[in-house]
């Protein structure tokens, strides 16, 4: 039995993680999924109706079945998917066989660039789906379990250091470096468009674009905004930046 690497990365929403799986689909020598474990969550669990999302009938709903296309998928070679913790928290911690069949990895953004992005796309978003104190508790479950601190990368850093950052989490994943992989092709990836509703501007893209200051100064006006009009984000906020600090803390 071939068992081939199967590389994870527990996101949050709105954190550059579909642009960060479009980096890692260029390389050209990885199995890509996109978001897998959605399905266990909105579809199988009927934990809240996703908005945006057209769901695929053919694709497998339920954690094990999922869990079985990622392993049928490693038979044949190297495989990476890109997903939420929160999808998969806490019950993937007592699946410790698949838990330990995979390398894992990290992605985080400021959380108030998260929020606003995602309140544009889902006004309705639950304090839950913003994601990093899911994080957090699945990076401490991992440790606990492996012994080991995962791999963490910031979103931010990678937009402004696209080929050093990658290099790092690459090496640090086991793969070997590939910069061509940071310039993309026209191609969308088909299994996108169920989603594609959420993905607008990297399916339009070709690179990584930085982060700048006036991006920063733009999210906070805006968040100021949102907060004026849904009190309730500012809570969302203070919830979830503690999270982040930790998982930031552990950054490549």
């Amino acid at each position: 039995m071939s068992r081939h690497p199967i590389i994870a990365l527990w996101s949050h929403p709105r954190s550059m993680s579909t642009a960060f799986e479009r980096i890692m689909r260029s390389r050209g020598d990885l199995a890509c999924l996109h978001e897998p474990f959605m399905y266990d969550y909105y579809i199988h669990r009927s934990t809240k109706v996703m908005p945006h999302f057209e769901v695929q009938p053919e694709h497998p709903v339920s954690y094990d079945d999922i869990r079985s296309l990622i392993l049928a998928k490693a038979e044949t070679g190297p495989v990476f998917f890109k997903d939420m913790s929160y999808y998969v928290m806490p019950h993937m911690m007592a699946d410790a066989d698949f838990v330990r069949r995979i390398t894992h990895s990290f992605l985080i953004r400021d959380p108030m660039a998260s929020i606003v992005s995602y309140a544009k796309l889902d006004p309705g978003v639950s304090l839950d789906e913003i994601g990093l104190e899911a994080q957090w508790r699945h990076a401490e479950a991992l440790t606990a379990l492996t012994g080991q601190s995962p791999v963490v990368v910031q979103s931010e850093k990678v937009q402004n250091d696209p080929h050093g950052q990658m290099r790092a989490y690459w090496q640090a994943v086991g793969l070997d470096d590939k910069p061509q992989a940071l310039t993309f092709a026209d191609e969308v990836p088909e299994d996108w468009q169920q989603v594609s509703g959420w993905h607008k501007d990297v399916m339009k893209s070709k690179s990584i674009l930085p982060w700048t200051d006036a991006d920063i100064a733009k999210t906070q006006r805006q968040f100021a905004e949102l907060v004026k009009r849904e009190p309730r984000f500012e809570g969302y906020h203070t919830h979830h930046a503690p999270f982040h600090a930790r998982l930031a803390a552990l950054a490549l």
